[in-house]
């Protein structure tokens, strides 16, 4: 077939960083993403030109996900964060406000991207190595014995959503939920490979949020009238109920028969003969003494009819998500087939109950061993109500991710100062045989670890929105705020209450100045000892596994883009 219009050439754009319109898109970018930051950030309501469904957030998983990203520049920035997001679920914000600051002030140097980029990865490493040491003084360990740590982890990640509209109290109540929950999902007896639970999250909107609650296995939602005509239960002793799991349609259709070809013999009805076949599969359900049948789609209404004289309880239209949770919590192994059933395919509960929550109706499936839990998740609103959810979503992960590396990092920006006043310290008694290795001058590397620190402190700058002042002191390295109106006359020390993470109090012995003002560098110290820790009633903390990752992604990528002297597009 040929062409109507010939085909065009490639665009090729040299050294893409030097464009106006680079610099402008990524400031644009960068002021979207800091706006948002923290527990104060402002709100960003996405919609299309043709409008539809209109979502209010400060997350970066909902954010980055809606913007229509068109240069390539900036895709490159933005899949690395998403790909992390998809790894970590949280600290997105973090890792973009970074990386865009760090190629924003990389740039104000104007050194050859080789040589950034090999100074820059010798300032990462430095980092890493210090936040894995156990000199480092900006993360603390979580006992697992204590919930103390891990409700302060879960209450900051929800604290830091504002688009979820929750009070104090209603944070508080959703992060004891959530951690709750996810006791739940853990094993209780020890092996080789652990494998945990699952929460599922059952949406009840338009309530009041301190209405929210955790049962111990499966809630499905069924009709009202399905609910009053559920019981008596067919059991195989009175604390056991078998159950049977189905992946297929029962519904009687045959629609599922694949590529083959059907030979209907005359005078054969295909429909009664499914229909035998179905019952005969009743016969050998209630022969077995099961009790419960869960279909993913539809069972034939005569099927359901059948099983209900023999006291079998029907559930159909489950959907797939709810597969996977009901095979682990039942043991059960979906069955793909209507002939010949196994004996092993079968699950047990121990118990079903009836459950009823505002106008919702639910089966509750009690399990012999709870590794599976049902979060109801409560919220004024349908906005409010899915900006909680991936909340809740997220705050689950990093307890998992604590599970695998039980540290945690200083949050509300103490993380950010300590490390920058950590990498000034270290860059400046850099030995000489480093900066040959690196193969940099002393100038060199002093101006690119000054821009680095420069944006892990931006960072932190971008969690206060009301033009407070921004302090740090000169012996931990911590992040200090206080309000931008203030007499002249007045001593920091009669400004400042807490630091971000709330670790420490204003001391006497303490000196603060002004974030990103000229100092002498200073080795952070520490006395974050574990009685001091816990006599803090809450911490802000960051998950560690999250943070590193985003810090290594930020830097990597701002070293990726620094370093790009042509973009081709195709414009066919």
């Amino acid at each position: 077939m040929s062409r109507i219009e010939a085909k065009k050439p490639s665009l090729c754009t040299s050294e893409p960083l030097t464009k106006e319109v680079v610099s402008y898109s990524l400031s644009v970018l960068s002021g979207i993403l800091k706006s948002c930051y923290g527990p104060t950030g402002r709100l960003k309501q996405l919609h299309n030109g043709m409008g539809g469904y209109v979502r209010t957030t400060s997350q970066s998983s909902v954010l980055l996900g809606g913007l229509s990203i068109t240069h390539p520049v900036l895709k490159v920035l933005t899949a690395s964060v998403q790909n992390h997001i998809s790894r970590f679920s949280d600290c997105g914000l973090f890792t973009a406000i970074l990386c865009c600051s760090l190629v924003e002030n990389f740039q104000k140097i104007n050194f050859a991207a080789c040589t950034v980029t090999k100074i820059s990865r010798h300032l990462l490493s430095l980092c890493i190595d210090y936040l894995k040491s156990e000199a480092c003084v900006c993360r603390i360990a979580v006992d697992f014995d204590s919930i103390k740590t891990l409700l302060s982890l879960v209450h900051s990640v929800l604290a830091s959503k504002p688009a979820c509209m929750l009070n104090k109290t209603e944070t508080n109540h959703i992060s004891t939920l959530v951690l709750k929950a996810f006791l739940l999902t853990i094993p209780h007896t020890v092996e080789t490979n652990v494998v945990l639970g699952r929460c599922v999250i059952v949406p009840v909107k338009d309530k009041r949020v301190m209405d929210s609650t955790v049962f111990p296995g499966l809630l499905i939602e069924v009709p009202a009238f399905q609910l009053a005509r559920t019981f008596p239960i067919k059991r195989i002793s009175s604390s056991t109920i078998k159950m049977a799991l189905f992946c297929i349609s029962m519904s009687g259709d045959i629609s599922n028969t694949g590529e083959g070809t059907v030979i209907v013999h005359h005078g054969i009805s295909l429909e009664v003969a499914v229909l035998d076949q179905l019952l005969s599969l009743g016969k050998q359900l209630v022969n077995d003494q099961v009790g419960l049948v869960v279909c993913q789609k539809v069972i034939h209404p005569s099927l359901k009819v059948y099983l209900k004289e023999h006291h079998v309880i029907t559930i159909d239209r489950i959907g797939v998500s709810m597969m996977e949770p009901l095979s682990q919590m039942t043991g059960s192994q979906p069955i793909a087939s209507l002939h010949s059933l196994s004996p092993t395919y079968y699950g047990s509960l121990k118990d079903l109950r009836t459950e009823s929550f505002g106008s919702k109706h639910f089966l509750h499936l009690i399990p012999s061993d709870t590794l599976v839990c049902s979060l109801i998740l409560c919220n004024r609103n349908e906005m409010a109500w899915d900006e909680l959810k991936v909340a809740c979503q997220t705050a689950e992960h990093v307890l998992q991710l604590t599970i695998k590396q039980p540290l945690a990092l200083l949050g509300g920006g103490c993380t950010e100062t300590h490390l920058a006043s950590y990498i000034r310290h270290k860059s400046f008694t850099l030995p000489t045989s480093a900066l040959k290795a690196i193969d940099c001058s002393w100038t060199q590397y002093q101006l690119v670890a000054d821009a680095f620190c420069h944006s892990l402190e931006c960072v932190a700058r971008c969690l206060e929105h009301d033009d407070c002042e921004i302090l740090t002191d000169t012996v931990y390295g911590h992040f200090w705020s206080v309000q931008s109106e203030f007499p002249s006359d007045c001593n920091w020390s009669d400004l400042v209450l807490k630091c971000g993470c709330g670790i420490y109090s204003k001391q006497q012995n303490l000196n603060w100045r002004v974030l990103q003002s000229q100092c002498t560098p200073f080795t952070p110290q520490s006395c974050s000892n574990e009685s001091f820790v816990n006599s803090t009633d809450h911490l802000v903390l960051d998950c560690f596994t999250a943070k590193c990752s985003g810090l290594q992604v930020a830097v990597e990528t701002a070293n990726l883009i620094l370093d790009l002297s042509y973009i081709v597009e195709d414009q066919n």
